[in-house]
């Protein structure tokens, strides 16, 4: 897959329209991240990857507008501390991969560890080259494992990639995003974006999902779209109820004894069925128009 064929802004996509569809599938995707945490049984992990001012918190923000926090963790991969440096590369990112449950959003990633060696040249190129392979054992262990992996290159222009920046010089509210060194990583764009491209096309057993990320909601119509699949296609049932203890209903009048009667049974789990709603009675009408 080349990057190139992929364009930074989709001309083909109504605004309106996607809007609208992306506000449902994220209220949907919001219903399904709970059901999937209840049930315990599969995990997502989303990978962001893609160049400085690309969106990568951005995205994250808007695709977890509707989930419940409980079932949801983000991790930003920095640089290396000195301990994470002793481990092997994966070290520090196995520890932090989704438990059963959990959607897991990874800003950055094992990608980085072939990303920026590569292009700094401060690790030997045949270690760098042992790297693709394993990461693609790594991921397809984890998806063996009940794991669904999702990585994303959010595909931004250099022309709005610079605008972004700019931004961050000119607005108070994201002086706080300003970093010296994006401006001198800006001058090597054209190098990380031949590794990136090596990492598109030797780490796709996983596939990845390239992002036209120059307007924000074509970035989040994009990613939101592969995510509701995923969990769709997930067997995401709400666990049946388990209890050590039998509710008779009592045959008196809920008025009289609001409270059923409860028997101990300490060794027995006993599955309980929802109660069907009673059928509302309908009420006849005379031929005259009166109600019986």
């Amino acid at each position: 897959m080349k990057i190139t064929d992929y364009p930074t802004f989709n001309k083909e996509w109504d605004k309106k329209e996607i809007k609208g569809k992306t506000e449902k599938m994220l209220e949907e995707i919001g219903e399904l991240q709970y059901k999937m945490y209840a049930q315990g049984k599969f995990s997502i992990l989303i990978v962001l990857q893609g160049t400085d001012a690309s969106g990568k918190d951005g995205i994250t923000k808007g695709l977890m507008k509707y989930c419940n926090p409980i079932g949801i963790e983000v991790h930003s991969f920095k640089k290396p501390s000195e301990l994470e440096y002793a481990h092997d590369f994966l070290w520090r990112v196995h520890n932090v991969c989704p438990a059963k449950g959990v959607m897991q959003v990874f800003i950055r990633s094992h990608y980085e560890d072939i990303l920026v060696p590569t292009v700094g040249k401060y690790i030997p190129a045949e270690i760098i080259e042992k790297r693709y392979e394993t990461i693609n054992t790594f991921e397809k262990m984890l998806e063996d494992n009940g794991t669904k992996v999702l990585k994303f290159f959010l595909n931004v222009s250099k022309e709005v990639q610079k605008e972004r920046l700019l931004e961050r010089i000119e607005l108070k509210e994201k002086h706080w995003k300003h970093k010296d060194g994006d401006w001198a990583t800006r001058e090597q764009f054209e190098e990380y974006m031949k590794v990136y491209q090596q990492l598109l096309t030797r780490c796709n057993d996983v596939p990845w999902h390239v992002v036209p990320s120059d307007k924000n909601w074509q970035k989040l119509y994009a990613v939101a779209t592969v995510v509701h699949k995923a969990l769709k296609d997930l067997d995401l049932q709400w666990p049946e109820l388990v209890t050590e203890r039998v509710w008779q209903e009592s045959e008196t009048t809920p008025e009289a004894n609001p409270t059923p009667e409860v028997k101990s049974m300490p060794e027995a789990k006993v599955k309980l069925k929802a109660k069907k709603k009673p059928e509302a009675k309908t009420k006849k009408i005379r031929p005259g128009g009166t109600k019986k």
